[in-house]
């Protein structure tokens, strides 16, 4: 058997025309009737279909390399960038049909609410402005590479519907809540924490270019972007899998609204991330010939705008009006205790028990505070635990506050001698700290 020949062929640029002609035909059409229709009036079905033509083709593209070829690097650039502006616009309209249902602007005083309209139609225009002009340079490189547009268009009535995101209540054997109330703590936990975040990027809008532009890069990088939608995304989950259409819920007109400001929240930093990314990977520093074009083509400026003084602001302004939502709820749905305990002999808490009761309250979600010699850390941190015990070294008496479920576990861990035995000593009701090991 030879093993001579590669197991990938090279393609000729000619060659791959001819291919590219038959599989960029529905995006023409597509771009056809968007450019000629009513800009003001795309809805998500538009831009969902815009986003599956876009992303079908980017992955053609890329199947062949086409990142990395001079003759096509460009067209995959701009339909790569037509992908990121696509779904922010989604995302947006999305947001714009539910923003009542979500009770959001219920925390709004009128000019607040006539701000944030103002605010989400600058970036929805700027997101179908970005995408006809993209739209346009695309069917100019095509043209450039040989390709035929097709002049037929796409009917109204062919645009896909966007995937459906309701759902029936979920009250199949419904009963009386019992994990939920736990779950509802959590989620009022990290809705605080995510408070906490964006309190520490003191958000605020920036109209200097330059300065605006500095601010982002020091603190919302595609990297940071994501952390800070996931930390929401991971409270709104918590959220649906475990009290959405509770019993609870229904009783408590305090937790949808929770719910609908961090939705609220959630739609505009995934944009955050969109925008981001476009900076970042794809106008980048001009360093090529198709991140120059993109450059003129779509003003970073613009887009660095949307990014801090809408997306990011109104972020932070709804997840600020449910901070005290939560700080009602966590409360409410905690059983607030306090442990004392003592050490004996020569017990130290150095860092693996300590991570053991890390892993205790992370278990739990729910906020646990820890008093040594009267200096109070969070006991969620292993860092804050250890440079207050390291402290207070010569103090023998540990307190904790918060939830008795995780004051329970602590205490059984003390009792079991902190793990000191092997993660295989501990008694069954601490058996999920074995896999923290």
């Amino acid at each position: 058997m030879s093993y001579d020949r590669s197991l990938e062929e090279v393609i000729a640029e000619r060659a791959f025309a001819g291919l590219l002609q038959g599989r960029s035909q529905a995006l023409f059409r597509l771009s056809t009737a968007l450019i000629a229709g009513d800009r003001g009036s795309w809805s998500k079905k538009h831009y969902y279909q815009l986003l599956l033509e876009a992303e079908e083709l980017e992955s053609f593209l890329d199947d062949y390399g086409a990142r990395y070829n001079r003759s096509y690097g460009t067209i995959r650039e701009l339909v790569a960038s037509t992908r990121w502006f696509a779904l922010t616009g989604h995302g947006l309209a999305h947001l714009e049909s539910r923003i009542g249902s979500y009770s959001a602007l219920s925390t709004c005083s009128d000019a607040e609410a006539s701000d944030f309209a103002l605010s989400l139609e600058q970036v929805c225009s700027l997101a179908r402005r970005a995408c006809v002009a993209l739209l346009l340079e695309i069917r100019a490189e095509a043209s450039q590479l040989g390709l035929e547009i097709t002049p037929e268009t796409l009917p109204e009535a062919s645009f896909s519907a966007a995937p459906v995101r309701m759902r029936l209540p979920r009250n199949v054997g419904e009963h009386e809540p019992t994990e939920e109330q736990q779950k509802i703590a959590e989620v009022a936990s990290k809705f605080i924490a995510a408070c906490s975040m964006l309190d520490d990027l003191r958000v605020r809008r920036i109209k200097n270019p330059v300065e605006r532009k500095a601010y982002l890069s020091r603190l919302c990088s595609e990297e940071q972007a994501r952390v800070y939608e996931a930390t929401v995304h991971n409270l709104q989950s918590t959220y649906d899998t475990y009290i959405k259409n509770t019993v609870l819920e229904g009783r408590d007109e305090r937790l949808p609204k929770l719910r609908g400001l961090s939705s609220a929240a959630l739609h505009l930093l995934e944009c955050a991330t969109f925008l981001t990314h476009f900076v970042e990977r794809h106008e980048g520093s001009g360093r090529d010939s198709a991140q120059r074009r993109l450059a003129e083509i779509i003003d970073e400026r613009d887009v660095q705008d949307a990014i801090l003084n809408v997306l990011l602001y109104w972020a932070d302004f709804f997840l600020r009006r449910g901070r005290s939502v939560a700080e009602e709820l966590l409360p409410a749905y905690t059983d607030v205790q306090e442990l004392s305990i003592d050490l004996d002999g020569d017990i130290k808490l150095h860092a693996r028990p300590a991570a053991l009761i890390v892993g205790i309250v992370g278990h739990y979600g729910t906020p646990v505070e820890l008093d040594v010699g009267g200096k109070r850390c969070n006991a969620a941190s292993i860092l804050e635990v250890l440079v207050t015990v390291g402290t207070y070294a010569e103090v023998r008496r540990y307190i904790f506050r918060g939830d008795i479920r995780p004051l329970t576990d602590i205490k059984l861990l003390f009792e079991s001698g902190l793990g000191e035995r092997g993660l295989e000593s501990l008694p069954p009701p601490l058996s999920y700290l074995k896999g923290r090991n």
